[in-house]
Formats: C-alpha cells, structure tokens, sequence
C-alpha cells in the first residue's frame, strides 16, 4: 500500500502543468505568485534600468542586448554576467564590487525579483507580443503580398489593354491604307491614289453599259411616252449614262457638253503646305497635345460593326445658279475644272444612279423569283426580247456588277480621303481620332509602369517587416522557456506548457 502511494505521488510529481499563454498573467496571480499591484513596482524597475544604460561598458554583447530591445529581467541577468568580466578589477578585499554599474544592475536584478515582479512583466510581454505585436506584423505582411497579387493583375489587365489599344490603332491605319508612322501626312499623300480610284471606277462602269439598257428599257415600255420626234420623255440614270459615254470627263464638258481646250486645275494649299514638312517622328499635325477625352469624333458603329461616319462637314448642293459656267474662252476654271467622281454635287448624282440602279435590280429578282412574273402576263407579251429573256440568274449577275462599283464608291477608306480632300478641318479631326488609339496605348504602358514600381515598394516593406517578425518570434519563443522553466522550479521541477495561440505564431 506504501509503494502504490509513493507511486501515486510521484506520478502526480511528473504531470504536466499546461497554461494558456493567454492567461498566463493571471494564471500567476490567482496563484499568488505575483501581487496583483506589481506594475508599480514595475516602473520603478524601468526608471532605474534608464538611468543604468546611460553609462555602459564598451561590450558588444552588452550593446547587442541593449540595441532595439525591451529589456527584461533575463536580459539583466546577463548584463550582471558579462559585467563580472568587464568590472573583475573593481572587487574590494571583502569580494565585493565597489563598481557602481555593478551596483546598479545588481539593484535591478533584486527589484525584479521582489515579489517575482520580473515574472509578472515577462508575461504580459509574451502575451502582448503572441496576441497584437506579431499578428499586427503578419496582418502588415499579408496586405503588403495582396497588394502585390492586385498589382500583379493590373499590370496584366494594362498590359492586354495597351495591346489591344495598338492592335486597334494599326488596324485602323491599315483600314485607311497608312503605315501610322506619320498620319498626317500618310493621310494626305493617299489622297494622290484617288484618280486611281476614279478610274477604276470609270473601267468597272463600261461592264454597267447593258444593264442601263435593260433598265431604260423596262422603264420605257412600263411607263415610257414619247414627244413628237419619238424620243422618249423620261431619262433615266442621267449621270451614269453621260460617265459611261465620256468617262470620268470634267465637270465643264458636263455643264457645256463640249471638252475644254485646257483645264486650270485648282491646288489644294493645305495639301502643298504638308508636303513641305520633314518631321522625324509620328506626325500629329498642328494639333494642341492636350487631352480629348470625351471629344465626339462622330465615329459610332452600326449593327453588324460597319462603321457610319458623320463629321458634320457642309457640302453645298451646287445649283444652276451658283455653279460656275465655262467661260468663253473654253478655259475649265474652278469646279468646272474637277472631273465628275472628284466634284461632290455631280459625284452624289451618280451614287444615286447606282443606287436607283441597284432597288430596281433587287425588285425585279424578288418579282422574277415570285409565283407570277408580271411580264408574263397578256399585257406584257408585246415586250422587247431583252426584257423576255433575261432569267433572274441573269438579273442576279447584274446586281452584283452594280454592286461592284459601288463598293469602291462606299468604301471606307475612299470615303476617308474624299473628305479629307474636301476639308482640311477633317483630316486634322480623323488624326486626333487615330491620335487617341496611339496615346491610350501609352497611358496603358505608363499606368502599367506604376503599378509595378508600387508592387516594388509593396515587396520592398515586406522584406522590411519580415526580419522584424523572425526577430520577435525568436525572443518570444526564448521569453516562453525562460518562463516554462521559471514556474518549473516553483513546482518541484514539474514540466510546463505554455498552450494555445503561442504555438501558431
């Protein structure tokens, strides 16, 4: 029975003593370890130790101990140790030290250990560095690397943004037939290849001469009369007919019906004053470089991405009155000095030709392709062959020559440069529009710039704050088994664990 009691004691000697390290600090009250009033006792200990470090020897240790820490009772321990050395030539005859740094630290060290305040403050130390100092660090590292990861994205966000602002300022250049290299004057020097243009045009009309007389034709025998001399009253396609006969001719030969003996062609000042300039870099022009956000270019894009483009630019509607006439001397001046494709007024007169041209080939194929075909009627048997013969495959191959010419009329890129030989004002307004895509790439790059440098100064202070966290949870970890050893003595040497968030740190 003896045994089994001296086995019982002794095992209950060798349990553990687990301790939240949360409630360390009042875990060593409620046990009388410490006065529940030490923190007085405590300032009186920390004026005493600033007065000490005041006057230290030339030690390293001592300086390490002391730079950048918060002293506490072990570190005094230690300091009295290294001074022993230091102050070994201060001892009396009695082994004492007459040194009054000894002295000090001496003091120090029997203060700490009245009442065990020195236990009291390493525990609250240890709490406050488990519970706010180290997760207020690791909170400050954790944003830091947030900020990076969103700085990070945004750099890739800019970086697909400035790729896709340049994809679209070359395709843009590319859908006006330029380099982009110098806008400006690329833009004006295109406007040269429109007589090319008005040629082929001109080439592509000859194809149209059978389908015009398919279409007089039907007019005539549908609704046609004629005046005493037999000529019919109703003209048809005037524009086109009078291209298909004398070309792309002037706007003089048009008005007078007879060919000018010369032609004073009349020069565009604003297109020789851009020959004249030898920049070595991307042209913008004479434009102010401010901002133009916001600014309505009149640029939108309809259902199906075809771009409609309303510059707002006047066009005046040239009327017998104020149209000038040839003068007698046979000499084109003026506009009559432009060919027809290149004057506006005569230029929309055969678009609308074509275009009248077009409607009716599209509703003789809806007609034709129907159940009935009109001219199959009684009243229509007296017909032209060329109306009777044409199957809708045939009408169908007419749609498509129409639509030929008109491609080249309603293309973009020639809409692009009539206007600009027209207005000076357009072209400076069409190279800012191109000057927005070229800038939004940059503002991109430049916004993709910054958020790199400000992930650079994000990682800079995580690699600040780190060493400062390693630190703290070095001596935390030293402060814990200095304690676990401490409370260990005041019980027979029975192990101690300090449980809880101490361990997650």
């Amino acid at each position: 029975m003896q045994k089994t009691d001296d086995l019982t004691a002794q095992q209950i000697e060798n349990l553990p003593i687990d301790i939240s390290s949360n409630k360390l600090l009042d875990w060593l009250i409620n046990r009388r370890h410490v006065d529940p009033k030490w923190q007085a006792a405590a300032l009186t200990v920390r004026e005493k130790i600033n007065l000490a470090i005041q006057d230290m020897p030339e030690v390293d240790e001592i300086k390490e101990l002391l730079a950048g820490t918060y002293i506490n009772y072990f570190h005094c321990v230690r300091i009295v140790e290294l001074l022993k050395v230091s102050e070994s030539g201060s001892k009396n005859i009695f082994g004492y030290y007459s040194s009054q740094r000894m002295k000090d630290w001496q003091e120090i060290i029997s203060l700490y250990e009245k009442d065990n305040i020195y236990l009291a403050e390493v525990a609250q130390m240890l709490i406050r560095n488990v519970t706010y100092e180290i997760p207020a660090l690791k909170k400050q590292t954790a944003k830091c690397q947030q900020i990076q990861t969103e700085c990070q994205r945004k750099e890739k966000d800019y970086q697909d943004s400035a790729g896709a602002a340049k994809a679209e300022y070359h395709a843009a250049c590319r859908k006006l037939g330029i380099k982009g290299e110098k806008v400006k004057r690329e833009l004006l020097e295109k406007v040269k290849t429109l007589p090319e243009t008005f040629s082929a045009i001109t080439e592509k009309v000859v194809d149209l001469s059978h389908v015009v007389e398919f279409y007089n034709t039907f007019v005539q025998f549908t609704i046609g009369s004629c005046d005493e001399s037999g000529q019919s009253k109703i003209e048809v396609l005037p524009m086109l007919k009078f291209i298909l006969e004398n070309g792309n001719c002037t706007v003089y030969q048009w008005q007078t019906g007879k060919k000018p003996k010369s032609v004073e062609e009349v020069s565009l000042s604003f297109l020789e004053e851009e020959e004249e300039q030898k920049e070595d870099e991307i042209d913008w022009g004479d434009m102010d470089g401010g901002e133009a956000d916001g600014i309505d270019f009149g640029i939108t894009l309809e259902e199906g991405g075809s771009e409609v483009i309303n510059f707002d630019i006047e066009v005046a509607d040239e009327t017998a009155d104020n149209i000038s006439l040839a003068k007698d001397d046979g000499i084109a001046r003026g506009t009559d000095s432009f060919t027809l494709l290149d004057h506006p007024p005569t230029r929309n007169n055969f678009t609308n030709d074509l275009l009248e041209l077009e409607a009716f080939l599209m509703q003789r194929i809806n007609e034709m392709k129907g159940t009935m075909d009109i001219l199959s009627a009684n009243q229509f048997q007296s017909a032209p062959s060329i109306l009777q013969m044409k199957t809708s495959d045939d009408v169908s191959a007419m749609l498509v020559k129409v639509r030929s010419v008109l491609k080249y009329l309603t293309d973009s890129t020639t809409q692009h440069l009539l206007l600009i030989k027209s207005s000076p004002k357009y072209v400076d307004r069409l190279t800012e529009s191109l000057k927005q895509k070229f800038i939004l790439e940059e503002k991109m790059l430049a916004s993709k710039e910054a958020v790199h440098q400000k992930s650079l100064e994000y990682l800079k202070e995580e690699q600040l704050i780190q060493p400062k966290i390693d630190k703290l949870v070095a001596n935390t970890r030293t402060l814990q088994k200095q304690i676990e050893r401490e409370i260990s003595t005041r019980y027979k040497n029975r192990p101690v664990n300090l449980m809880g968030s101490i361990n997650t740190i």
